[in-house]
């Protein structure tokens, strides 16, 4: 872990990329707790673009600004991507906007592109950082958790209650798209969460033909109404599989075809109040990075490991997350080059390898949960 000798007296806290529930709770309890032990606290709008732009776009927080928030979804910072930040001479100017306010820390709250960006804060030009996961996705695999991301399964979990009640009255199925980028967990656990039928996710192959199966297996049964979840990351076009529902069923009145409609709650997840266990994580974890940066550590984010909260090293958090997504997504794989775990002692890469297992058995697990708790056969 990487420490800094620099006394803190004053902190900038931004939230970056895309926004989640629960990150207004993560910026009002880093504010209140900063403020607490003595330390300036600036709130910096519209992530690193804004860092990047100066004073303008950056406010003295007292306790009272952060009142009334932590029921508000979005973030009261605004969030904007900076393609500038990728270069060196973005960041260079960031850390000299640090520099000139007088900032000495900064805690930002985001997911895995804001970590790169604290990492280059931090290794380049010396301002330290701490990273809060702050995205639905939950798809930083060094943390169990990332805020936003339990009150976007509940949103998601409630739209699909609705359109059942639709498919019921119409003994048809619809085929919902839901979000999560490079990871199913939204899918996998509202699908679960729902009954649906099948699910599809990138992390494992979908078999078309034995859900369609499965689907006209359960209509002879009797079942009336259907749900398919499918994860935006999936190598599945979900609006192309629920027409080839109903060309394989057929079309018409007879009792076997299954009519299908598509849906996509895309952007909508991501809004809304967050929920409590959002709320209390982002907490939790304001807190924790605020502690961190006070005792002079940088170059760290937030983790959620078995209900505890910790420090985890951005570029060991960074190259976990790659070599995880790499076992299954060939376009990270393409990128992903096996060195990086040189400049890791072995306890690191034993760590690593540790947390890629909980992962892969996780996903095993969720999906045979949905899959007994779904399908109206026999164990063949």
């Amino acid at each position: 872990m990487a420490e800094s000798a620099k006394k803190i007296k004053k902190i900038g806290v931004l939230t970056s990329g895309g926004d989640a529930p629960g990150m207004n709770a993560a910026v009002r309890s880093v504010a209140r707790y900063a403020i607490r032990r003595g330390v300036e606290v600036m709130g910096i709008y519209e992530g690193y673009k804004g860092l990047m732009n100066g004073k303008n776009y950056i406010k003295k927080f007292n306790a009272r600004d952060v009142s009334n928030i932590i029921d508000e979804g979005g973030t009261i910072l605004y969030s904007a991507r900076c393609t500038e930040f990728r270069e060196r001479a973005g960041v260079e100017q960031a850390a000299n906007i640090c520099r000139e306010l007088g900032i000495d820390g900064l805690i930002t709250i985001g997911g895995d592109g804001t970590f790169r960006g604290a990492y280059d804060l931090s290794t380049m030009f010396g301002i330290p950082c701490i990273g809060i996961p702050g995205t639905i996705d939950n798809d930083i695999t060094a943390s169990d958790y990332s805020i936003g991301y339990d009150t976007a399964m509940n949103t998601t979990m409630g739209l699909i209650d609705k359109l059942r009640d639709t498919c019921e009255s119409h003994a048809r199925c619809n085929v919902v798209e839901v979000m999560g980028r490079n990871a199913g967990y939204i899918a996998l656990y509202s699908a679960v969460a729902v009954g649906a039928t099948a699910v599809a996710v990138k992390e494992r192959p979908f078999d078309e033909d034995a859900a369609i199966k499965k689907l006209i297996q359960c209509r002879e049964a009797g079942k009336r109404n259907f749900i398919v979840v499918v994860s935006e990351g999936a190598n599945l076009n979900a609006e192309e599989f629920a027409k080839k529902i109903e060309a394989v069923t057929g079309t018409g009145h007879h009792e076997k075809a299954i009519e299908t409609k598509f849906a996509r709650f895309a952007h909508v997840v991501r809004g809304g109040s967050p929920s409590l266990r959002d709320r209390v994580t982002a907490a939790k974890m304001g807190v924790a990075a605020v502690d961190l940066l006070l005792a002079g550590r940088t170059n760290m984010f937030m983790c959620e490991r078995r209900d505890n909260i910790i420090g985890t090293d951005i570029m060991q958090a960074i190259y976990t997350d790659r070599k995880y997504k790499a076992s299954f997504d060939p376009d990270i794989a393409k990128k992903f080059d096996p060195s990086e775990g040189d400049k890791f002692g072995p306890e690191v890469l034993a760590e690593v390898d540790a947390l890629i297992a909980e992962r892969k058995a996780e996903i095993d697990y969720i999906l045979g949960l949905s899959e007994n708790t779904s399908n109206y056969r026999n164990i063949e």
